[in-house]
């Protein structure tokens, strides 16, 4: 798969589902995938007419598990009879919201665009590197500015005190995810990218990759959810 088409396909993967209705996409709401009889929800980017999901948040849902083979993903479903546990159900939520942390509709659509322009600028470095294609400055400024670019919107969005407290996450997910593409870029520059090609998740496996897909994650979550939260991996 070359590298132009992992559109969306982002640093914790984005699956697309069927083709959303013919509104505009200012006129889309921000929605969640529920699946019956599945505990949680995933949240969903509409985004030139179709919808996308987080894959991560799908697998979680399903209990299923994803691997990384070169340029597929793999997302592997447990046997129909196999039920969640009761309890897990019913547990609390792993971060319940604040009380009164509503997140501002225009905020939760910029902020959610925002993590999608990350992702793809994440995801899009990270399989140039694992295969060894060259990477060009004038395409890292690109994907840093467009990133930059939607997180000014989301700024200028915000309209209340949870807004925010999420816009914080979201310039210290922006700041991570600058820090981790400077540093491969000069890895590529010095040859010593060569240890990423050890194992399809060498890279992945790295600490601040994990660090950067876990905020991605919990924050693509919370925008869904409509309220704010917090997660250490966000600081």
């Amino acid at each position: 798969m070359r590298p132009e088409c992992w559109k969306l396909l982002l640093i914790s993967g984005f699956l697309p589902l069927l083709p959303s209705s013919t509104l505009t996409q200012s006129d889309q709401p921000s929605r969640v995938l529920v699946i019956d009889g599945q505990a949680g929800q995933a949240p969903v980017i509409e985004k030139n007419g179709r919808a996308y999901v987080d894959i991560e948040a799908l697998t979680q849902i399903t209990h299923g598990s994803l691997r990384f083979k070169a340029d597929r993903i793999v997302l592997s479903l447990p046997p129909l009879n196999v039920n969640p546990p009761m309890a897990e159900a019913k547990a609390e939520p792993a971060h319940p919201p604040i009380p009164g942390s509503g997140l501002s509709r225009d905020f939760m659509l910029a902020g959610i665009e925002e993590i999608a322009t990350m992702r793809e600028w994440a995801s899009t470095l990270e399989y140039a590197i694992q295969n060894g294609y060259p990477i060009t400055e004038h395409w890292v400024a690109n994907s840093r500015e467009q990133a930059a670019h939607d997180l000014r919107l989301a700024a200028a969005a915000v309209s209340n005190e949870s807004d925010r407290n999420a816009l914080q996450l979201l310039t210290n997910e922006f700041e991570a995810v600058r820090e981790w593409s400077n540093k491969l870029v000069q890895e590529r520059k010095a040859m010593d990218t060569a240890k990423y090609a050890i194992s399809d998740n060498a890279l992945r496996n790295d600490p601040m990759s994990q660090k950067i897909i876990t905020c991605g994650h919990f924050l693509a979550t919370m925008l869904g959810s409509g309220s704010f939260k917090d997660d250490p991996s966000c600081h």
